[in-house]
């Protein structure tokens, strides 16, 4: 057909068809066009809007970055503990590292050390961006990376020379300004530098650092002598040296040093035949048994030996805030009074104060100020030779004996049952429920009923058992939690739970301070490296009602005053103070002689401090390993005065004020204390201070022990009350808060008796009833 031809009707409508169909698409197209145009530049945008506000965010963190100068990369992190005066009494890092010059470290450790900490050394300049990568996409995908990921061996040098390695400072900050010292130590040192900074450096474990000392310490030689596998060991160490220490972790050890091996075949610096020679070889390969102490001196010097105990205890502390006092090169200034300390460390050293029986007698002690819980004395043992070796004074895997019963019994019975100091408790054969267990004392006797006063002041166990019992072992828990003491109780708890000198010291302080117990704080402040400065403050609260602490201090001056009491020998002169002794035996198994004991304390305290005394051996079980009675087994109680007498030189003792809520009556002559309107239980049981003299003499006098000593003490003392009943008015006194502060002839008198023995004529208050009710 013609060109020229007229088209039909249907070839018209089929071309206008296709010319409508196709510009609505051609105009959906350019419209998509547009749309994925303006979404890849708006991404665009704001990658860039990004990447310059990190920028400028980068810039900003690292105008505020510390100096870094080459004496602070070359030096050791010396973390130093200051004393309450702010003199220097520890210092780690500079008495154990020998510094090696590049021409000293052979190629095959630099190798080692590159391979397993940063392939890539020699190609960056001091930060990875590969590995900030990696590092980020951990952090996204929630692996355990974190913000650690991405540090090269240059911000690990900075890392250690400036900052805390301490979780709180794991900041995107911190990481700024690691990343831009890194780039400026990698601008100004040689990587040849960079890398003798970090092996002089790095922490080794044992208390050494550097490889140069490590070296000495492990294999007794210098690194010029050690072979491949002793290279690797020492290289994969700094990542975690207690982890993988040959000596206490050997297979640890063997595993990362086998990495490392494999990291050197990744990195094209051994063969694959040459690392698995290398890691079949033991770890013990040239190992000495123990450290070279000729280089690493674990001997402390004189200074740091008086003070080892208290530095274990503020380095465990560092630890558990997240520290790593090794490597980071803090500032500790700590609440230790070091005149106390020297003191303390004297009298368990010399024989100027008390008489050891031999050097293997231990002690671990506590001293603190109850007022605001900080610890200004601690000693961990006596002849100590190992810096950081044991410290006794926070061990708790020893019993504290009946320096628990104010804790575990009487505390709870007056918290709960509103006890007096005059209730009645029976001393009489006893056999702990549901067993046939008896109960004993020192004689294998029993003194009857009797007050909880002379209970406490004479250390009774039945008294203490039958008190628990009466309170329950539930109540007793609770009050205990209080004090931040855990333990799951039983009968016997009454007489004696594991705790350590520390927790005591904490513990009677509430007693000193009103029933307001203080954490207790070793730290008052920290200074990281890049001046950053975390301050503690006090940490109080109530445990206990302010009466209750009352009764029970009341009650602990009869320990050191009364004639019969356990702690009159520790007794300082012109001092209100108040405490309690603890003894824990042996089992018959043991096969120790009579009168022996594995452990002996004392827990004594005034108003300005606490301390609290623990003595024993180490290994108790062995033969001879046991505390004689007479001399040796009042030790703590010498221990106690000869501290506390110095540290209460120039200072005034004040008697505690007696709180509203508390009335003093007359018992038998006897000023004792009552809860005043309040409610209490008498169990059913006759007055102690109705049984006295005769009765009472016979009661607790079998025949088979009725010439020992102890039994004339008790005959004479109940005789002289029985003669002051008839004497005695029973007409109910209170005592005023500001009566308490004299010292009149009363049990508020320093070095005199504040009760007699329990031979009393019983006459309730008119504002406290007896609600007796069946035992």
């Amino acid at each position: 057909m013609s060109s020229n031809q007229p088209r039909s009707r249907v070839e018209r409508n089929k071309d206008l068809y296709e010319r409508n169909s196709k510009k609505p698409k051609q105009k959906g197209t350019k419209k998509k066009l547009k749309l994925w145009k303006k979404i890849v530049l708006g991404i665009i945008g704001l990658f860039v809007v990004v990447i310059v506000s990190g920028v400028i965010v980068f810039f900003s963190y690292a105008s505020s970055a510390p100096t870094i100068t080459e004496q602070k990369l070359a030096s050791t992190n010396s973390t130093e503990l200051f004393d309450d005066k702010g003199n220097v009494i520890w210092e780690m890092g500079t008495q154990k590292r020998d510094y090696a010059s590049s021409k000293e470290i052979p190629d095959q450790l630099k190798e080692s050390v590159v391979s397993i900490e940063d392939r890539r050394f020699y190609q960056h300049g001091g930060v990875d961006p590969r590995r900030i990568i990696g590092a980020a996409f951990a952090n996204v995908t929630g692996s355990s990376l974190g913000l650690q990921g991405g540090s090269t061996l240059t911000q690990q040098l900075v890392k250690l020379s400036v900052f805390s390695t301490a979780k709180s400072d794991q900041t995107i900050k911190r990481k700024a300004q690691e990343a831009w010292l890194a780039m400026q130590v990698s601008k100004k040192f040689s990587k040849d530098q960079v890398l003798t900074f970090y092996i002089n450096k790095v922490y080794m474990g044992e208390g050494v650092y550097g490889m140069k000392t490590a070296s000495e310490y492990y294999y007794g030689k210098p690194l010029t002598k050690l072979s491949v596998d002793q290279f690797a060991l020492l290289a994969g160490l700094p990542q975690s040296p207690s982890v993988y220490d040959p000596y206490i972790n050997p297979e640890y050890a063997k595993e990362r040093r086998n990495t490392v091996l494999a990291a050197m075949v990744a990195n094209k610096k051994l063969t694959q035949a040459e690392a698995t020679h290398y890691q079949a070889v033991p770890i013990t390969h040239g190992l000495l048994k123990t450290g070279n102490k000729n280089v690493a001196d674990a001997k402390a010097n004189k200074t740091q030996k008086i003070v080892d105990a208290y530095a274990q205890s503020v380095i465990s502390q560092l630890r558990k805030l997240g520290y790593k006092p090794e490597t980071d090169g803090i500032k500790v200034y700590t609440n230790l009074n070091m005149k106390v300390q020297k003191r303390a460390y004297k009298v368990v050293n010399s024989s100027e104060f008390v008489n050891f029986p031999s050097n293997k007698f231990q002690v671990g002690l506590t001293m603190t100020d109850p007022k605001n819980g900080h610890v200004i004395a601690q000693i961990g043992g006596r002849k100590i030779s190992t810096a950081l070796g044991i410290n006794r004074a926070t061990q708790t895997n020893r019993s504290a004996g009946s320096t628990v019963k104010p804790l575990v019994d009487y505390g709870p019975a007056i918290e709960y049952l509103n006890w007096p100091t005059f209730r009645t408790i029976m001393d009489e054969k006893y056999v702990y429920p549901g067993t046939d267990t008896q109960v004993y004392d020192f004689e294998n006797g029993y003194v009857g009923p009797m007050t909880m006063r002379d209970a406490i002041a004479t250390s009774r166990n039945v008294p203490a058992v039958e008190t628990l019992q009466t309170v329950g072992l539930t109540k007793s828990a609770q009050f205990l939690k209080r004090f931040g003491i855990k333990s799951q109780l039983y009968a016997a708890s009454a007489i004696g739970i594991d705790l350590s000198s520390a927790q005591e010291a904490a513990a009677y302080g509430a007693f000193s301070n009103g029933g307001i117990y203080n954490d207790p704080q070793l730290i008052n402040k920290i200074v990281t490296q890049d001046g950053k400065t975390t301050t503690f403050k006090d940490k109080s609260k109530r445990v206990m009602k302010a009466t209750t602490a009352y009764l029970l201090t009341d009650m602990l001056k009869s320990v050191m005053t009364d004639s019969n009491g356990t702690g009159k020998d520790g007794r300082v002169p012109n001092t209100f103070e108040a405490g309690k002794t603890g003894t824990v035996g042996y089992d018959a198994k043991v096969g120790m002689p009579s009168g022996a004991v594995s452990d002996r304390w004392f827990t004594g305290y005034n108003q300005n401090y606490v301390l609290s005394v623990w003595t024993g051996y180490d290994q108790p079980n062995k033969p001879g390993n046991y505390i004689a009675p007479g001399y040796n087994s009042q030790i703590p109680l010498y221990i106690y005065k000869a501290i506390m007498e110095y540290a209460m030189t120039g200072k005034t003792s004040k008697d505690w004020k007696m709180p509203a809520g508390v009335t003093a009556v007359q018992r038998g002559g006897v000023r004792e204390l009552e809860l005043t309107g309040k409610t209490w239980s008498n169990g059913n049981l006759p007055n102690a201070n109705s049984n006295g003299g005769t009765k009472q003499s016979t009661y607790v006098a079998p025949k088979k022990w009725s010439s020992k000593k102890y039994y004339t003490s008790y005959k004479s003392s109940y005789s002289s009350s029985a003669k002051a009943d008839s004497k005695d008015s029973s007409s109910t006194a209170k005592e005023s808060s500001e009566h308490s502060d004299k010292p009149a002839a009363s049990s508020s008198k320093p070095a005199a008796s504040s009760s007699k023995a329990p031979a009393q004529t019983d006459t309730d208050s008119s504002k406290s009833k007896d609600t007796t009710s069946k035992k």
